[in-house]
């Protein structure tokens, strides 16, 4: 009955507590996910091991969420949305305790793919869940205050992460995010709204499989333009803190400053988006990542010059802040109601291929060629991710007209 519910998201008061509840269960899961790269140089000096192979931490989790995604998004679609958030948000905790105390590298690995695991079902429920709580033209604002969770995670969950990584030990901070993540899981008992996440037939209507729906292919094309933005990103994001400190010339107490720079820019990004997404949907999308592909340039031709660094940085982060935002509601506005959630579990998966795909190209370019040619690279494939989501843009524009 979710059209049902749509009809009378039309006439409730904006669910605002619900969407909070959200963006908070999201900011716990970002955090976890990302952790590692502010703790990078601390990870690997524990374990003996290379920056790249922690940053691996990265590619692991995030492979994880791409093999399991959509399977589990199939086998769970019958089940409660919000009975899923709350199991998977307990086995993040597990995930995250279990790396807090992980004596040796391996049993990492181990405590990283359990946090992968619950991590991608998670995205797959909470990615199309707004949805279901507000009419399709209120879908803009509800995913920028979903989303403002993912941000939140880079405004303070990552660089609080790290301070106390620094200060106290990168356990610790694992630790601690265990301990959040289960706080927040009350409160997703408590304040997030129980929805009706099937669609009905219409009267007469015969089911069609999902490979005939008519959205499947612009769902296509936006998860292969979010493939190569997410990748470009993770590039040179996983391996920032090492960056800042061997070519911006940074000291190691001032990269937890820097990352919560980049993420109070992102939190403006963030604002801007829910104004532009739902008005402007293609132009902001455009605009915002042609933004960043000039930031992160300024960033390769001007490493080493810490007032230019820190500008670019915040140019950077405005402008990525609100991408994921716009992406999410693309998404949901370009996929079909019964299409969604399949939506959703693919976007999920693409997100998680770039993180993860990123973060190894990254690594495997840090120790052939070293870390300056990281924005490089990031620029490169951001640019031909904007000139594809372009063209792509046009040849779906003839094709709905055929």
């Amino acid at each position: 009955m979710a059209e049902s519910i749509d009809a009378n998201a039309s006439v409730r008061p904006f669910p605002w507590l619900g969407l909070v509840t959200l963006a908070l269960a999201i900011f716990v899961s970002v955090t976890t996910e990302f952790l590692p790269t502010g703790l990078l140089p601390e990870m690997a000096r524990e374990y003996d091991v290379s920056l790249s192979q922690v940053g691996l931490l990265v590619t692991i989790f995030a492979a994880t969420v791409v093999v399991a995604t959509t399977p589990l998004s199939i086998l769970t679609r019958r089940y409660s949305r919000k009975g899923i958030v709350i199991v998977v948000m307990v086995i993040l905790a597990i995930g995250a305790l279990g790396a807090a105390i992980a004596p040796t590298y391996g049993l990492l690995v181990v405590a990283r793919v359990v946090g992968g695991l619950a991590h991608g079902l998670f995205w797959a429920v909470v990615g199309g869940y707004a949805a279901h709580l507000v009419p399709k033209h209120q879908l803009g604002r509800a995913v920028a205050i979903t989303a403002s969770g993912a941000t939140a995670a880079f405004v303070l969950g990552v660089p609080v992460g790290t301070a106390i990584g620094h200060a106290l030990g990168w356990r610790l901070a694992f630790a601690f995010m265990a301990g959040l993540i289960l706080i927040l899981t009350v409160l997703v008992v408590r304040f997030l709204p129980a929805v009706n996440h099937h669609v009905p037939l219409a009267t007469g209507e015969i089911a069609l499989p999902l490979r005939q729906d008519r959205s499947i292919a612009s769902v296509a094309v936006l998860c292969i333009v979010i493939l190569l933005l997410i990748t470009s990103q993770n590039i040179f994001y996983t391996y920032i803190a090492p960056w800042l400190i061997s070519v911006g010339g940074f000291g190691a107490g001032g990269v937890p400053g820097l990352l919560l720079l980049y993420g109070g820019a992102g939190a403006v990004g963030l604002v801007l988006a829910g104004v532009v997404s739902d008005r402007f949907p293609r132009g902001g999308f455009v605009v915002a990542f042609v933004i960043v592909t000039v930031a992160v340039f300024v960033l390769w031709l001007f490493g080493d010059r810490q007032p230019v660094v820190i500008a670019a940085i915040v140019a950077w982060g405005v402008a990525f802040g609100g991408g994921p935002s716009i992406i999410q509601t693309r998404m949901l506005h370009v996929a079909s109601a019964r299409m969604r959630e399949t939506a959703v579990a693919l976007q999920t998966t693409s997100f998680n291929i770039g993180i993860g795909g990123g973060a190894l190209v990254g690594g495997l370019l840090l120790d052939r060629l070293g870390l300056h040619v990281l924005p490089l690279a990031d620029v490169t494939i951001t640019a031909i991710g904007v000139v594809f989501m372009i063209l792509s843009d046009q040849w779906l524009s003839r094709r709905r007209t055929l």
